[in-house]
């Protein structure tokens, strides 16, 4: 059947409904999670599409050359280790990608042997599973709820959030100037304007942005970005402005790996609570445990 014969169809049903009914069949309508076998694998399709189009704006790591800072941490890791982003390389395009020979998930330990061991990967952006993991295990209903990303990047966070919930507005804050261009072009492309803005801005200045927000979401942002005196400034700034009593903080790693190591004033018991989290919502399917397991939720006290 086709949209306008379906549509025709559907209000011709609606036409027959007892006049008392219908504003209950309508508000079921708006907020029924039973329509979802139908729209999220459209969902899932859109997110594809957009991931399919970064790769063809970045090179191979994402990483670009203006993010020294990230380059260079990723050199310092005590193994080998390569930035692979997991919203546009899931585990089978990097298998396909090895099977071609234009990637390897092992490194040679003494050069010229076959001696080989497993490459460290690192990701700043979530994966699609991750993605669906957090807006529909993670977060509650987000209908009229303030979503903010910070350290925004590709922008997927953002994506998801206009795709997989019913956030009212949604702000990325970036740093990177090109990458806010790469979001821009995926919101302009995708006509996700009317509810996605992205911030060219540190995290720093949007005191009042944080302060207001319902939801912020923050995955490996300052580690790789950051020297440890800029990492503890920037957190001792959200602990200051993110204190709106009920709001959520979903974080990767957890808040207390992150600030493990930094001179910071910050104690997180008067602050937050850890919102406890099934990771066994996936039982029959095929996915990376651990990584859910990085996923971490906090209530602000």
């Amino acid at each position: 059947m086709e949209f306008a014969t379906a549509r025709r169809a559907i209000l011709q049903l609606l036409g027959t409904v007892a006049p008392a009914d219908l504003p209950a069949l309508l508000q079921w309508m708006r907020t029924t999670r039973d329509f979802d076998e139908f729209t999220l694998e459209n969902n899932d399709i859109i997110l594809k599409s957009i991931a399919e189009d970064l790769r063809n704006c970045l090179p191979p790591g994402t990483v670009l050359s203006s993010e020294q800072r990230a380059l260079q941490k990723i050199l310092e890791q005590p193994q080998p280790t390569v930035h692979v982003d997991a919203f546009l390389y899931d585990d089978d395009f990097i298998d396909s990608l090895c099977e071609k020979g234009k990637m390897s998930r092992n490194y040679c330990t003494v050069c010229g042997s076959h001696q080989t061991a497993p490459l460290g990967f690192i990701s700043h952006s979530f994966s699609l599973m991750e993605l669906k993991f957090i807006y529909h295990h993670v977060l509650p209903d987000l209908s009229g709820k303030i979503l903010v990303d910070v350290g925004s990047r590709l922008g997927t966070v953002l994506y998801g959030g206009y795709l997989y919930s019913s956030a009212m507005q949604l702000y990325g804050v970036e740093l990177n100037g090109d990458f806010c261009q790469l979001q821009e072009m995926v919101i302009k492309k995708y006509q996700f304007g009317d509810r996605i803005k992205v911030l060219h801005a540190d995290i720093c200045t949007q005191g009042s942005l944080l302060q207001n927000a319902d939801v912020i979401i923050m995955n490996n942002v300052f580690e790789y970005f950051l020297n440890e005196a800029e990492q503890a400034r920037a957190w001792e700034y959200i602990s200051h402005n993110v204190r709106k009593p009920g709001s959520l903080l979903v974080t990767v790693p957890s808040l207390e790996e992150s600030l493990s190591g930094l001179q910071t004033n910050i104690q997180l018991s008067p602050w937050v609570e850890e919102v406890p989290l099934n990771y066994e919502v996936y039982p029959q399917m095929d996915i990376d445990r651990e990584t859910l397991e990085q996923i971490h939720l906090y209530k602000i006290l």
